[in-house]
C-alpha cells in the first residue's frame, strides 16, 4: 500500500478486509511491522514514511515538512488500525513503537562482518528536541488504553463505515468506538457515525493531540450524545468532527457507570 499508491487511492475496503481476514474464533496476532520488513534491501514502516528526511527533519525546533507531519500522522493510524481490527494480540516489532528510522543489517561478508546496522536506537525516545517521543508517547498510551477496556481479548470488532470517497474507517470493538480519517486533506464537521448503545461518549484516545506530535484540532472537553438515529446498520449515531489524517477513540461513558 505504502509502495504502490498514493494517499488518494487508498482503499479502504481493502484495508478492513486485509485486517479481518481470518477463520472465525480462530485468534491472530496483528503487527504492522516485521523482522523482514526492516532487515536491510527493506524499510522500516516509518522509513517508507519518512525516508531520509527522518535524518534531517525530525528536530521539534524545525517546522513539520509535509514528508514528516504525513509520516508521524500516518505511523500513529496505522498502528491503531491494526491493533484494534487485526486480531487477538499485537506484536510490535522492536523500535516500531517510536518509528525506528533505520534498517537491520547483521554482520556478513557483503558488509565486513560490520555490526553498525545490527542495532536499535532506543535512546532516540529520550531525547526531548527530537519527534520519536511523540510515536512513542502514542504506542505508550494506545497499549495503556488496551489493558484497560481489553478489545484485544473482546469479540471480532464491527465495522460499521469504510467510506471510500470520505476516507472513513469506523468500528467498535470492547464497547469502543473507533473511527479513523485517511483522507490526506479533508476534515468533516459533525460526521455521523453509527454506534450500538445510547449514551455519553467522550475522547480517550486522540492522535491528533499534542504530546503524539499531533495539530490539536479537537477539544477533548467535548461531550457527544448518541440518539436514536439509525446510521449504517446501527440503531444509534452521533456527530463528530473528525480532521484529516486522523484517528479517534470515543468510550461510552454511561457504560462506565
Amino acid at each position: 500500500l505504502l509502495k504502490e499508491f498514493k494517499d488518494e487511492d487508498w482503499n479502504m475496503g481493502d484495508i478492513v478486509y486485509t485486517l479481518t481476514n481470518r477463520r472465525y474464533l480462530e485468534k491472530c496476532i496483528a503487527y504492522a511491522e516485521s523482522h523482514d520488513q526492516a532487515l536491510v534491501g527493506d524499510k522500516s514502516l516509518a522509513f517508507w514514511l519518512m525516508d531520509a528526511e527522518m535524518y534531517t527533519n525530525m528536530s521539534v525546533l524545525t517546522p513539520f515538512t509535509p514528508v514528516i507531519d504525513r509520516g508521524i500522522q500516518l505511523h500513529k493510524m496505522i498502528r491503531l488500525i491494526t491493533h484494534g481490527l487485526g486480531g487477538e494480540g499485537y506484536l510490535n516489532f522492536m523500535g516500531n513503537e517510536f518509528g525506528h528510522p533505520e534498517w537491520l543489517d547483521f554482520p556478513r561478508r557483503g558488509n565486513n562482518e560490520s555490526y553498525h546496522y545490527a542495532r536499535r536506537q532506543f535512546h532516540l525516545t529520550d531525547d526531548d528536541l527530537l519527534r520519536y517521543k511523540f510515536l512513542n508517547n502514542f504506542d505508550r498510551d494506545m497499549n495503556r488504553l488496551e489493558e484497560r477496556c481489553g478489545w484485544l481479548a473482546a469479540p471480532q470488532a464491527y465495522v460499521s463505515e469504510k467510506h471510500e470517497g470520505n476516507k472513513i474507517i469506523a468500528f467498535e470493538r470492547a464497547g469502543l468506538l473507533f473511527i479513523f480519517n485517511f483522507h490526506p486533506s479533508k476534515s468533516y464537521t459533525d460526521y455521523r457515525v453509527g454506534t450500538a448503545l445510547p449514551g455519553k461518549f467522550k475522547i480517550v484516545l486522540d492522535s491528533d493531540a499534542a504530546e503524539y506530535g499531533g495539530h490539536q484540532r479537537l477539544d477533548h472537553s467535548t461531550d457527544f450524545f448518541s440518539e436514536a438515529f439509525e446510521h449504517n446498520g446501527r440503531p444509534y449515531s452521533l456527530l463528530v468532527y473528525i480532521p484529516s489524517r486522523v484517528a479517534l477513540i470515543l468510550q461510552n461513558m454511561d457504560l462506565l457507570n
